[in-house]
């Protein structure tokens, strides 16, 4: 069987999906590298909604495709970027899925990490801000999971500079129950996070930052880096105080980064390990035994397919994440919050179908062609 797919340039073209899918490992626990993958929410496709409507969300179909992220060793990132924060998941919605996650979390035995931001405001004080901050470090902290302390659209707009960067983390930090991740998103996740930390110079940025975190080591787990700069995550990894981790978050990268080099290497907290779940949980597990080779020839050629996913417009990486959940057969449907399964073209996600099903991602193939074909129908394209 061939399936007909689309191209850029609007031809049509015949593809033979793989037969037989990648065989996973089972899913015992990662030793030597902490791994979380971002995990996106399913929409309830049966909800009433209009644009701007509270987020409607299958909380069991969402809870389900945790368990499977857990299944294969893998920590959860909750409520973070992939979960639509400030794009289709409010702080209300995100708040229940942080409650229902943790809960999840705890009846498995699963490792949780939660996103703490300030979405419930646009703008605002300092003071506005940090009491933002704090409503949402509360709810993560009485849920048992570890928070995330993500960037701010409201401390980006509002800071006059580093010093109210570093008060408004340092408030923080001093308050948190235990240590956490800081998180730095770049512009090109979020355009409205253009000079994080005070300047748009990135050397200047990456001084105020480490800045932050040498002022409360013993409050900061790891950091989490998603600027897409293997070098710049590189030098400041190798800056950190002793016992504080880097997470990467950088979907270009990730296999170099995570395998390291004489002078230590990256842990992992990415939005592209969502669908790479199984495939990047036995590449681990390579690491885990000192086979580097191993964890190389496995994750190296999953690359095309994340660069693919997040091609500029970087942020709308979560339609072709939620694309190849459907056709994994995680989800029933195509369908996300505020309708961002629009957000990519025919040619885009018919060429993330191609590649995952190349790297033999979906536990039925068959099902996953049937998936594709229906899309394409509805698109006009005969098959």
């Amino acid at each position: 069987m061939t399936v007909r797919l689309p191209s850029s340039g609007g031809a049509l073209r015949a593809y033979e999906p793989r037969p037989e899918p990648f065989r996973a490992d089972s899913g015992t626990a990662l030793t030597s590298r902490t791994v979380f993958a971002a995990a996106h929410v399913v929409a309830d496709p049966y909800a009433d909604v209009s644009p701007g409507s509270p987020a409607a969300v299958d909380w069991d179909a969402t809870l389900a495709f945790r368990r499977h992220l857990w299944a294969h060793g893998l920590g959860v990132a909750e409520a973070m970027d992939t979960a639509q924060r400030g794009m289709g998941l409010d702080w209300a919605g995100a708040a229940e899925l942080i409650r229902r996650g943790a809960a999840e979390a705890r009846s498995v035995g699963g490792r949780l990490a939660c996103g703490v931001g300030t979405d419930r405001i646009t703008g605002g004080t300092l003071g506005d801000i940090r009491a933002a901050y704090e409503e949402q470090l509360a709810v993560a902290e009485e849920a048992g999971a570890q928070p995330v302390l993500m960037a701010s659209r409201a401390l980006a707009a509002t800071a006059a500079g580093p010093e109210d960067y570093q008060e408004i983390y340092g408030h923080l930090l001093r308050q948190c129950a235990g240590p956490v991740v800081l998180h730095w998103l770049g512009p090109m996740f979020d355009p409205a996070l253009d000079g994080y930390w005070g300047s748009a110079d990135l050397d200047t940025a990456t001084e105020v930052f480490l800045q932050v975190v040498a002022a409360h080591p013993d409050k900061v787990d790891g950091v989490k880096i998603s600027l897409l700069d293997a070098r710049r995550e590189v030098e400041l990894r190798r800056r950190l105080p002793e016992g504080v981790r880097c997470y990467t978050g950088d979907d270009f990268h990730y296999p170099e980064l995570i395998a390291g080099d004489e002078r230590g290497f990256s842990h992992a907290l990415l939005g592209v390990f969502d669908p790479l779940a199984p495939l990047a949980a036995r590449a681990v597990r390579h690491l885990d035994t000192g086979d580097v080779t191993g964890f190389r020839e496995l994750l190296d050629p999953t690359v095309e397919l994340s660069r693919h996913l997040f091609q500029p417009p970087t942020r709308f990486y979560k339609t072709g994440v939620v694309l190849l959940a459907w056709l994994a057969g995680h989800q029933s449907h195509f369908t996300m919050l505020g309708g961002l399964q629009s957000a990519r073209s025919l040619p885009h996600l018919a060429r993330a179908y191609e590649l995952a099903d190349t790297l033999g991602l979906f536990p039925d193939p068959g099902l996953a062609e049937d998936r594709m074909k229906t899309l394409l129908t509805l698109y006009g394209v005969q098959q």
